[in-house]
């Protein structure tokens, strides 16, 4: 059954079907022109294929929402066939390919708890934990007396993620970093 909405309701990480394609909502904006009626401008992107669309809603169109089935899931590991997971209630293995898994390569290490949307039976995204936890394998050695404050360093983390940390972070110490905004926020306790 398709859930219908007006078109200034579209947000941000909805699932929408447009011209019988079906995309994922990245950005959102309302605009007021000076004559006639606000609409809302949304970046899209196509969940298929990957290309990013803009799109012009007005408030009285209809846009059929889609309701994504989610799943959590253990990542296990990753070989050359695809990024391997879990599902923690059935214990199901299922291989995701690099495509699905997309950007949140750069935070999976094994153990790590993240939920699998799906559509229709096959897997379209994977959602990770607001922050993560990785260990720093690569950074310059810390500075006498350095302090919170600074510019920071670079550090390469074990995933391949580079994140600017500040100067007393040394090899091998685990930090906290932000999956939206790939930013340290500190060092794990």
């Amino acid at each position: 059954m398709a859930t219908y909405i007006n078109g200034n309701a579209v947000r941000v990480g909805f699932l929408i079907r447009y011209k019988n394609e079906i995309y994922r909502v990245l950005t959102t904006e309302v605009q007021k022109p000076g004559k006639g009626p606000s609409y809302l401008q949304a970046k899209l992107r196509n969940i298929i294929q990957g290309n990013q669309t803009e799109i012009r809603f007005r408030s009285d169109e209809r846009v059929e929402r889609i309701a994504m089935e989610q799943h959590e899931m253990e990542f296990l590991y990753e070989d050359p066939s695809g990024y391997f997971f879990m599902n923690t209630e059935t214990y199901d293995q299922m291989s995701l390919e690099k495509e699905v898994v997309a950007d949140a390569v750069k935070y999976l290490t094994p153990n790590l708890k993240v939920h699998v949307e799906f559509f229709e039976g096959k897997p379209l995204n994977v959602l990770l934990p607001k922050v993560v936890e990785l260990k720093i394998i690569d950074t310059e050695p810390p500075l006498r007396g350095a302090t919170a404050s600074g510019s920071g360093k670079p550090a390469k983390c074990e995933t391949g993620l580079s994140v600017n940390v500040p100067n007393f972070i040394e090899v091998g110490q685990v930090v906290r970093v932000d999956t939206e905004e790939g930013k340290y926020l500190e060092r794990a306790k």
